[in-house]
């Protein structure tokens, strides 16, 4: 008895400190690119397909942020267009290639037309995203 319940606390007590090493998802605002993608800042005339996007400056983080992969998820409406734009599989990867400058940015990823389209309903132009690094 004392045993099972030593291995019980045990095992408990990995499955907490699991949840302490995962990935935690930042919010913000996702908006739609479209083509054409060349030049970007990373990669110049150099095609890296179309499930990219650019980010904003303090993602960009000098170019730091080039060719790192992000999980963005559509997570609702701006309210700036279609109320419930989110598609029924609203999660992309996508490679950054991009810098967004201001003030041209409105949004943390300007993530391409077909990366939006795949999450979401272009006709939203903008939508809530949460997104982590992979």
């Amino acid at each position: 008895m004392a045993s099972t319940r030593k291995y019980s606390s045990l095992f408990i007590f990995i499955i907490l400190l699991s949840f302490g090493f995962q990935a935690s998802s930042d919010t913000g605002i996702g908006t739609i690119n479209d083509p054409p993608y060349l030049p970007s800042a990373c990669y110049g005339f150099v095609d890296k397909g179309v499930m990219i996007a650019a980010a904003n400056q303090d993602l960009y983080q000098g170019g730091a942020a080039c060719g790192k992969y992000f999980e963005v998820t559509c997570t609702g409406g701006t309210n700036l267009g279609t109320p419930h734009p989110c598609t029924a599989n609203p999660t992309v990867t996508i490679m950054i290639t991009d810098l967004c400058p201001p003030p041209g940015c409105k949004g943390d990823l300007d993530l391409s037309h077909e990366s939006f389209s795949a999450i979401a309903d272009p006709a939203a132009g903008g939508i809530k995203i949460s997104y982590k690094q992979l």
